[in-house]
């Protein structure tokens, strides 16, 4: 799979070149490039869809190898326009510039990655503090900079790569296009997943604002988490992370001398204490210092303390915790299932799209199913296929070596890193049948009495009286699922049984072969989008009616008690004529 996008990454490349070379060309043919590109891309993938997983990264490996990059990169603001040669010639002056790319949020940026540190420090040796009339500017030096630009800009051709995803309307157009519903949801992940390029500024961003940290704990890392790292990530989706503080609290005393020091430590009543201290000075320092940071909101009191704020020159919105090392485990979990099997993502970006597109999940905190609960939900199922796809948490965890032990507060996370351990039972079913009966499996679950449980593999008796019981994988006493109300569970059972009795019917998987490209009406996975699909379902949405101006209700009112004063003057002259 990994070999699988590297060639599809290049595929990108050599037409982004194409592109430059024809800086003149016309928008249209632009976008027909673009689009056969993305289409090859679509038909490499579906080669490899039931291939056994080759040499996959250990998930760690590969974080380190990410953050080692944001530690070698700098985020640079840029005028709108701006000459691409000549601002990296002026950048290489001062080192060797292995990576950029730029995008658009707030302004033009660039993300410049350099060979190594060394070349970071030279750059900031010329950089200045900006003066600023009628105000002071407080003097952090972060790797947040800005260009000045006073020269002749020049040819300002320049790719931005994109941060979100495309909206579902064009998304259905895409979809409807495609030949079959295997390609639809292969279209469907590739519009919606993370790049690399965000990625990488998702970590570069994790670092700047390690940079403000390690002026208290300097061996502090600061590591994204959830979406960012699992690979399930959707464009716009927010930015998790945590401050990891193991570094500073690792012991390496020699033994043997009789002798030992130790640090003179502040001490608090609890780690959560502990913990909302730190995050509460953090969280000061990111509002008062790091520039581009807004918005900042200290929730220390939440069940797990967070700081929250919105980091402009990323568009990302971001929440901070500290020692969320579960949360991190969970991650590595979730990446370890998508990459043994390439159809793991697919069902997982489909029914996350659904669910979103039909209100089963939201963006705001509430009785809603959240994507973690869903996912989990799209693993079970694929426990339970004849044969499996995918195995229990506790095979992986039986597959672990000596150095994979993991036990968090009393809880046994271990799970197997060397992916090449993993042997699985050559289920070959189609996407399609896979999205199919996923709806029929949980259309007729018992969710009144049975819970789900991905660490067994199979349904147990709900310990709760809770609507929706799902496991927490790694502390099996807590209910992930414990918001959902009964409302939201019925609507989620309606709409997968009205989504697959429409996969049932022939004229919903057949793409008419008579119209044009341009005129194909939403037919397969397409179909399933539409609002049209909760009304038959007879689900309503979350939304509110819209109310009309107010000139039109006070219209309407007036209206309505003249027909009732006619009606009551019509019905008191017909009793007098009897």
């Amino acid at each position: 799979m990994a070999a699988c996008f590297s060639v599809c990454r290049l595929g990108v490349r050599g037409a982004d070149r194409l592109l430059k070379l024809c800086p003149n060309s016309d928008l249209r043919a632009q976008r027909r490039l673009s689009r056969t590109t993305f289409a090859s891309k679509v038909q490499t993938i579906n080669k490899t869809l039931h291939a056994a997983p080759t040499s996959v990264e250990s998930f760690s490996s590969i974080q380190d190898e990410r953050y080692e990059r944001a530690e070698r990169s700098v985020l640079i603001s840029c005028p709108p326009k701006i000459n691409e040669t000549k601002f990296l010639d002026y950048l290489s002056k001062h080192g060797d510039i292995r990576n950029y790319f730029f995008y658009q949020t707030y302004g033009m940026y660039a993300v410049v990655e350099f060979s190594s540190k060394e070349s970071i420090a030279a750059l900031k040796g010329i950089c200045t503090i900006p003066s600023v009339q009628h105000e002071a500017s407080v003097p952090f030096k972060s790797r947040l900079l800005s260009l000045k630009w006073t020269g002749s800009i020049g040819p300002t051709t320049l790719k931005c790569h994109e941060q979100l995803p495309i909206s579902i309307n064009d998304l259905i157009q895409e979809l409807s296009k495609q030949e079959s519903i295997d390609q639809q949801m292969q279209c469907l992940t590739e519009a919606y997943q993370l790049t690399e390029e965000n990625i990488s500024l998702r970590f570069l961003v994790c670092s700047l604002l390690r940079d403000i940290a390690a002026a208290y704990f300097p061996e502090s890392i600061i590591r994204p988490f959830g979406s960012t790292v699992n690979s399930f990530g959707k464009l716009g989706c927010d930015l998790d992370m945590f401050l990891d503080l193991d570094g500073v609290s690792v012991q390496n005393q020699k033994k043997g001398s009789g002798l030992s020091l130790e640090y003179q430590v502040k001490r608090r009543a609890s780690e959560r204490n502990v913990t909302q201290s730190i995050l509460s000075v953090i969280g000061e320092c990111v509002d008062q210092f790091s520039p581009g940071c807004v918005g900042v909101q200290k929730i220390l009191n939440a069940r797990c303390p967070l700081v929250r704020f919105s980091h402009q020159p990323s568009g990302f919105q971001c929440d901070l915790t500290a020692n969320n090392r579960v949360a991190m485990k969970s991650s590595e979990l979730l990446y370890v299932y998508g990459s043994l099997d390439a159809r793991v993502r697919y069902l997982v970006f489909t029914v996350r799209c659904w669910a979103r597109v039909h209100g089963i999940t939201s963006g705001i905190p509430g009785a809603w199913i959240t994507n973690f609960s869903l996912t989990v939900l799209v693993l079970f199922f694929l426990q339970q296929r004849t044969p499996a796809v995918l195995p229990t948490l506790d095979q992986l965890r039986d597959l672990a070596g000596p150095s994979d032990k993991c036990v968090i507060e009393e809880n046994d996370c271990t799970i197997v890193s060397d992916l090449s351990k993993i042997k699985l039972w050559g289920n070959t079913d189609t996407l399609e049948k896979l999205l199919q009966e996923f709806f029929e499996f949980y259309g007729s679950f018992a969710f009144n009495r049975s819970s789900i449980n991905i660490r067994k593999g199979r349904e147990q008796n709900k310990p709760e009286a809770a609507a929706l019981h799902i496991q927490n994988p790694f502390e099996p006493n807590l209910n992930v699922s414990k918001n959902v109300n009964t409302t939201q569970l019925e609507r989620f059972v309606a709409l997968c049984r009205e989504s697959a009795w429409l996969l049932q019917q022939g004229e919903v998987l057949k793409r008419s072969a008579t119209q044009s490209a341009d005129q194909i009406p939403p037919w397969g996975l397409a179909a399933l989008l539409l609002p049209s699909v909760a009304e038959s379902a007879g689900v309503k949405g979350r939304r509110k009616k819209k109310r009309e101006p107010a000139s039109e209700r006070i219209k309407t009112l007036l209206q309505s008690l003249k027909s009732s004063r006619g009606a009551g003057e019509k019905q008191s002259s017909d009793d007098h004529r009897h």
